[in-house]
């Protein structure tokens, strides 16, 4: 239950008050009974002192007389009063028969007289059965003790006086309890109106009103408190403002962005969409649900779920209701939220299937007159008579047509490895025999350039699951551009195997690529130095068939060079059951 802070504020002084008032109550009583059996026992010390004088020369009279005398004193002062002999029996009393009474030599104020000072004791009276104060001095004569005059008082007496004065104090400080009250009141109401006023401005701030103030005319703390709170709001509409405007052109970014746009939270429900992404998909999608109620592909799941356990960013490409998407999903690490931006390339896949097409039928159609001009220049070769210019002819003629030969037939295998419509046949490979088999082709090329090639590779290294044809048309292309470009130096390959895959380095020590060109050699047709492939016969698809070879293998493969310092292919290719690759 909420509890107002005035209640508090006054509850608090409530409680405080009423426990000092009780305090005062319980000590004043304590220290006007202590005070009244203070002054009762003086007084009846005085009158024992004075009766003592008196009843000096009385013994004399008799024990008779002397009791009468007390009686009678007993009733005057409207004290008791007991003579005792110093052997404890009592020769007089002012309120019983002094022969009935017992011996009272071991009663403690009697004992103490009886060592010559004044006896004092507040005990029960055994003779009278009342609660009493006794007061007892020693009458002597010629520093004999004679007897002990006792003088005594009921302490009723002095609780009626001790209850007169509590009511008086009592009612004193019922005033005093409701005067502090009051004042308590006016005190929290004093502190509590301010706070509440900064109570209620901050609720409507925090719904949004801005325009709130709170004015006080107190000059003290909450005055502070009330003008810092009124710079706060201040500098809060601004910043609102600012937010607000920011939002709205967040919103219109997004509105007009013509890519797909989805946020997903870390348990894979929508956070934001733009348009884009409901037209993309042909209905409207739910903030809130999960993506995979709206969404059905099993390739966007997959990156979903990737990006979840790498948490790093990754693009995938999917197909969604007819339409081909490549899907960048970033990770928002603190928020473990994934922003997906889907990019429609369909009409760039229709494109690179025309060009596909188009390049498969060209070179369909040129094999055939390519074939008949290689025949017809070999036939002319063997049966005609040319003159050396003729030769001369016929020889660029024919490497030509070769090299044209190798364009074409380089062209047919790329086609198919993109098309993906090639077979792999698995099978273990071991990649140290792979490679000796295929330097056996290059023996000629580095004897003319007077250098051989290092292989590298431990006793213990697994099998490669793939294609052996297929992979010896990976390094018969690696290792024909790396003799081809070294002139001086050598060429390393390096095998290892490193965590179920088998990695194979191809390094040569030519002239290296610059960075720029890096990204795009394995590009169909792209060359870094021009005139040095024309001249050493090149295609520029080679490097490009590496790459799907390998990727069709589940492989990948990375360069590393820098100009001057040769260059580094690496090939990483998984090893292990043949069930595990695509063909």
């Amino acid at each position: 239950m909420k509890r107002s802070l005035f209640f508090k504020i006054f509850g608090g002084y409530l409680v405080l008050t009423v426990a000092l008032s009780g305090l005062i109550v319980l000590i004043s009583s304590y220290l006007i009974r202590n005070y009244q059996i203070e002054r009762t026992a003086r007084e009846l010390k005085e009158i024992a002192i004075v009766l003592g004088e008196r009843t000096l020369g009385m013994p004399s009279e008799g024990a008779a007389a002397i009791d009468r005398f007390v009686k009678e004193m007993g009733k005057k002062i409207n004290s008791r009063i007991t003579l005792v002999a110093p052997d404890g029996r009592v020769i007089a009393d002012s309120e019983e028969d002094p022969a009935r009474m017992e011996n009272h030599r071991t009663r403690i104020e009697i004992s103490q007289a009886l060592e010559g000072v004044t006896g004092r004791f507040l005990r029960l009276s055994d003779t009278l059965g009342q609660e009493m104060l006794y007061i007892a001095v020693p009458v002597e004569r010629e520093g004999k003790t004679l007897y002990v005059l006792r003088t005594s008082k009921f302490l009723k007496d002095i609780k009626t006086v001790s209850r007169e004065l509590n009511a008086k104090i009592l009612l004193v400080t019922v005033i005093i309890l409701v005067a502090a009250l009051i004042g308590a009141f006016i005190f929290a109401r004093t502190i509590y109106r301010p706070i509440g006023e900064l109570s209620a401005a901050i609720k409507r701030v925090a719904g949004h009103d801005f325009n709130t103030r709170v004015l006080l005319k107190a000059q003290d703390e909450l005055k502070e408190v009330a003008d810092s709170f009124n710079d706060m709001t201040d500098e809060m509409q601004g910043l609102f403002a600012d937010l607000t405007r920011q939002k709205e052109e967040l919103n219109s970014i997004i509105s007009s962005l013509q890519e797909g746009l989805l946020v997903l939270d870390g348990e894979e429900r929508v956070l934001l969409l733009n348009d884009s992404l409901k037209t993309l998909m042909g209905r409207d999608v739910e903030i809130g649900k999960p993506y995979w109620e709206i969404i059905r592909e099993p390739a966007l799941n997959e990156l979903v779920n990737r990006v979840h356990m790498e948490k790093l960013n990754r693009v995938g490409e999917m197909t969604i209701n007819g339409a081909v998407f490549l899907c960048s999903a970033t990770y928002l690490g603190p928020r473990e939220e994934i922003v997906l931006v889907f990019h429609d390339i369909t009409e760039i896949r229709k494109l690179e299937k025309i060009k596909s097409d188009f390049v498969l039928n060209v070179s369909h159609e040129l094999r055939t007159p390519l074939t008949s001009i290689k025949g017809f220049v070999e036939t002319m070769e063997v049966e005609g008579s040319l003159s050396e210019e003729q030769k001369h002819y016929l020889m660029i003629i024919k490497r030509n047509t070769a090299r044209l030969i190798n364009i074409v037939t380089d062209l047919l295998t790329l086609s198919r490895l993109e098309e993906k419509s090639l077979v792999l046949e698995l099978e273990p490979v071991d990649m140290p025999d792979l490679v000796e088999r295929v330097l056996k082709i290059f023996e000629e090329q580095m004897r003319a350039k007077g250098f051989s090639v290092e292989v590298r590779a431990p006793l213990d290294l697994p099998p490669v699951m793939g294609d052996a044809f297929r992979l010896e048309q990976v390094f018969v292309n690696l290792l024909d551009n790396a003799i081809k470009y070294t002139d001086a130096g050598g060429i390393t390959v390096e095998m290892e195997a490193r965590d179920n895959t088998v990695v194979v380095s191809v390094a040569d020590t030519g002239p290296g690529i610059p960075s720029e060109h890096i990204d795009r050699i394995f590009e169909r047709f792209y060359v870094v130095d021009k005139s040095r492939s024309k001249k050493l016969g090149g295609t520029g698809l080679g490097l490009s068939i590496v790459k799907h070879i390998i990727m069709l293998h589940n492989g990948r493969i990375t360069v590393q060079s820098s100009p001057g310092r040769g260059a580094r292919f690496v090939i990483t290719l998984p090893a292990g059951d043949p069930s595990s690759f695509k063909a």
